[in-house]
């Protein structure tokens, strides 16, 4: 099934005001480089992060939050402890999570890990290609991703020079970005987050998802405009995120 454009468009600037709106407090456990990055984009967006990772902690900051982000970038052992941890509380509360499960194609035991959280159903999993390979077993075409979406009753939002958003029957195709973004680290780190607050504010994960990653690639474009390299660029699409509205996200977004 396939949206028109327009509406779809037109959802994505829906979710983006709720997020102004609302404020969601999203809960990150994510890679130590990409923290600052990561909490400053939710921040611009309208959200209000957290970052801890203490054993002793995480509980009660997840059961206080809206929407969890789960990324493996920095996989210690107080990182695994504190996944499980967040996971578990976020099940109670019935609070949607995200897992991000960077470089799991580097490493067998951390593969083994994800695919360990993504048996816990994550609403969402963010990830690019060879992440999605590893996990999957086979590499991402429409009929795998759809499959592995309907398997894990999950949203699977794969990005890459086109972002892709399968739930299992309905996809979206999203061309909005710049090729800066990937010059920056945490980017992928920030577009798992940004659809973490988009969970937060709206039931439909596919459209939560599609909604996240919308939002930071029309950002991106409008801070590429006026960057003159990946350093001017990061701090161009967190005033980019920052100044965003909804008829810059509904002229500009360019989802099928």
């Amino acid at each position: 099934m396939h949206a028109p454009h327009s509406e779809l468009a037109q959802r994505v600037a829906d979710v983006c005001d709720r997020v102004r709106a609302r404020r969601p407090r999203v809960h990150c456990i994510t890679n130590t480089v990409a923290q600052s990055f990561t909490a400053n984009a939710l921040l611009a967006l309208g959200a209000v992060p957290s970052m801890t990772v203490s054993p002793e902690e995480v509980g009660t900051f997840v059961a206080h939050a809206d929407a969890l982000l789960v990324n493996l970038g920095t996989l210690d052992a107080e990182g695994r402890t504190a996944c499980e941890i967040a996971i578990e509380e976020a099940g109670k509360a019935g609070t949607p999570w995200v897992l991000d499960p960077v470089f799991v194609d580097r490493s067998q035991p951390r593969a083994a890990f994800a695919r360990s959280l993504v048996a816990r159903q994550p609403r969402a999993i963010r990830l690019n290609g060879v992440e999605f390979a590893t996990l999957a077993g086979a590499d991402a075409s429409e009929e795998i991703i759809a499959r592995f979406a309907r398997e894990h009753r999950c949203v699977v939002g794969l990005t890459g020079v086109a972002d892709i958003v399968c739930d299992g029957e309905r996809r979206a195709a999203i061309a909005n970005g710049d090729a800066l973004m990937a010059k920056v680290t945490a980017m992928g780190c920030a577009a798992s987050a940004l659809v973490a607050a988009c969970l937060a504010v709206d039931n439909d994960a596919w459209c939560a998802t599609v909604a996240g990653l919308t939002i930071l690639g029309v950002a991106g474009e409008a801070a590429a405009s006026r960057a003159q390299g990946p350093g001017s660029f990061a701090v161009a699409i967190i005033d980019a995120l920052s100044s965003l509205d909804r008829k810059t996200l509904s002229d500009r977004a360019r989802v099928k």
